[in-house]
Formats: structure tokens, C-alpha cells, sequence
């Protein structure tokens, strides 16, 4: 069970990384969407990143505090 929770977490953290370096991306871009006249949706993306970064990493810590409740409880 132990296994499948750190694997868990490694994954969560994965997609915690993935969605910082989307979020990255569309902040870098932020200035080439002002002059394309695509800022709204540049806005709308950098903040649905936000979110998702958000939730994976409520998701890890959850997974983190199951891991040390397991721990504690063997």
C-alpha cells in the first residue's frame, strides 16, 4: 500500500512540475499575446495552470499525509 502512495505522490509531484512550467510558458508569453491582441485567452490559460498546479499539489499532500499516517500506524 506504502508503494502505491509514494508512486502516487512521485506522479502527483509530476504533474505539479508540468503544470508550473505550462503556467511559465503562457506568463513568458504574455507580452507576444498583448501585441497579437490574444491576452484574454493568454490570462484565462495562465490561470487555469494556476489551478491545476493548485490541485496537484492538495493532492500530494494528502497523498503525503496518508503516507505518514500508514507510518505512524506500523
Amino acid at each position: 500500500m506504502e508503494i502505491l502512495l509514494v508512486l502516487g505522490v512521485v506522479i502527483a509531484a509530476g504533474f505539479v512540475l508540468f503544470s508550473l512550467a505550462r503556467g511559465l510558458f503562457y506568463f513568458s508569453q504574455g507580452h507576444r499575446a498583448q501585441v497579437d491582441g490574444t491576452a484574454h485567452e493568454n490570462q484565462v490559460m495562465q490561470n487555469r495552470m494556476m489551478m491545476a498546479r493548485v490541485k496537484w499539489q492538495a493532492i500530494t499532500i494528502i497523498l503525503l499525509v496518508l503516507i505518514g499516517v500508514f507510518a505512524a500506524g506500523s
